[in-house]
């Protein structure tokens, strides 16, 4: 393999020549063999859009010439297409608060743009690394403005599929609301309620989701570029943070500003812990309803059984017939890795000291993951379960009539002592509840019918004129 010679300030190392990535990036490879996996895809094309956005910048201040402005731009351009991203080969878990991202970037960048220009890769006297490519830059605003971009990019993804997910169970809500069940807590027979109200009840959860990670999608478009190493913008041209802003809206479209105050911009990540903690409340939401669904679907003979989820595959290599909830159980399992990511992303945020974070790289590798999987986890369960979902309203009904639980609605005429007499009577001898209360002449006929009708115990009800 054919090398050429590059230095830094360790020293000197031989690099492939036909690397378009330089000496410190692959200092970094040698170092940091940590997951064994590439940056996050939409990490390359982050860095290199706020590459770009600075390289324009540059050129308007005045502080790049246009030649070397527009190699660089036409260079950024051919990552963001989806070129070179085989040069990006740092890990992604790194020591070094990202500056090997950054210098990775910095070199593919500037090699692809020294082509550009008609010379040889590692000729940085034509287009430099870091006096060009990170022209007013540092990797401290640099890397967490590219990781503010990815969480943006990752999370509108997230939203479409959690305003499906709303709409899905909407449609069931709707599809099951003339349904009577048994409603139950601490997973015992409590009072009536319609199938429909069970499922809006997830849709409203959901909802309140969404909202709630709509909101930090306004703390990640506050970015910290132009405050350089530690947020006092040394190395910037004042007009450069007036103008960065513009330009990273034009590369990225989000509506990116410039944070009030930089140092505490660069220091602290708390946008980040946010993000994660509106990720834990929607896999929390996920979980809950992905265990109820399990359980009403549990049997199919000997469990509840009130609803059918789709069959999707075999569960079991022995036993015939076998169909398990394997669904609800991947996005369980989705749920349990989004929140240990958040306690990976709560420390790493915790640990930062000073001025500086140095622990971006494992928070972002944690949050990129929890918002894809989630993603996909919402997804699968829109497609492979909640829509296929079907109610087995005898079943329901069955349980609703051997149960005791509209003895609640006869508290208000008969006092609770009496109701709860007339509840254990019904477990010990099996008579229905309206059975005992005609057999001890305490209601008319007509006023059970009202009082005991299963379906008027489902929403509030104007004040009942029963003597």
């Amino acid at each position: 393999m054919q090398e050429r010679i590059e230095h830094d300030s360790i020293g000197a190392l031989p690099v492939p020549v036909d690397a378009y990535y330089g000496v410190q990036t692959l200092r970094a490879k040698q170092n940091f063999y940590i997951t064994g996996k590439q940056l996050h895809p939409d990490l390359i094309v982050s860095l290199v859009q706020v590459k770009k956005a600075a390289a324009m910048t540059n050129y308007e201040t005045g502080e790049l010439n246009k030649e070397v402005a527009d190699a660089i731009i036409a260079a950024c351009n051919d990552v963001i297409s989806g070129k070179y991203h085989d040069q990006f080969i740092v890990d992604p878990i790194q020591g070094g608060a990202g500056t090997s991202s950054n210098m990775n970037a910095n070199e593919v960048v500037a090699n692809i743009a020294i082509e550009k220009l008609g010379g040889i890769k590692g000729d940085y006297s034509i287009v430099h690394p870091n006096d060009h490519v990170n022209m007013s830059q540092s990797t401290n605003d640099v890397y967490p403005t590219a990781g503010k971009i990815t969480a943006l990019k990752l999370t509108q993804k997230l939203l479409f599929q959690m305003e499906r997910l709303g709409e899905a169970l909407k449609q069931k809500s709707i599809e099951f609301d003339n349904i009577i069940k048994v409603g139950r807590t601490q997973l015992q027979d409590a009072v009536p309620m319609r199938l429909g109200q069970a499922f809006n009840a997830y849709r409203s959860a959901i909802d309140r989701d969404t909202l709630r990670l709509k909101k930090t999608q306004n703390e990640l478009c506050i970015v910290n570029m132009g405050g350089t190493a530690i947020g006092t913008a040394i190395n910037a041209n004042p007009e450069y943070l007036k103008r960065i802003p513009v330009n990273l809206k034009k590369t990225t479209s989000f509506n990116m500003v410039l944070a009030a105050d930089l140092i505490d911009a660069t220091q602290n990540l708390d946008a980040f812990v946010s993000v994660s903690g509106a990720l834990k409340a929607a896999a929390v939401t996920l979980s809950k309803m992905a265990n109820d669904f399990r359980l009403l679907s549990s049997g199919p003979k000997t469990g509840f059984a009130e609803i059918n989820l789709p069959p999707k595959q075999n569960g079991s290599s022995i036993m015939p017939g076998k169909i398990n909830p394997v669904i609800p159980e991947v996005v369980s399992q989705v749920a349990f890795n989004v929140i240990g990511n958040d306690l990976t992303i709560t420390m790493a945020a915790e640990a930062g000291q000073l001025e500086l974070n140095a622990f971006e790289p494992v928070l972002f590798y944690n949050l990129f993951e929890s918002i894809e999987t989630l993603t996909n986890g919402i997804s699968t369960f829109i497609d492979n379960c909640i829509t296929g979902i079907t109610a087995n309203e005898d079943r329901c009904e069955e349980l609703l009539e051997h149960s005791i639980v509209t003895v609640t609605a006869l508290c208000p005429y008969i006092g609770y002592k009496e109701a709860s007499d007339i509840a254990k009577e019904s477990i010990l001898s099996g008579k229905l509840v309206s059975q005992i209360v005609r057999e001890k002449g305490l209601l008319s006929q007509e006023e059970l019918e009202t009082i005991l009708d299963p379906s008027l115990m489902t929403e509030p009800m104007e004040e009942q004129q029963i003597s």
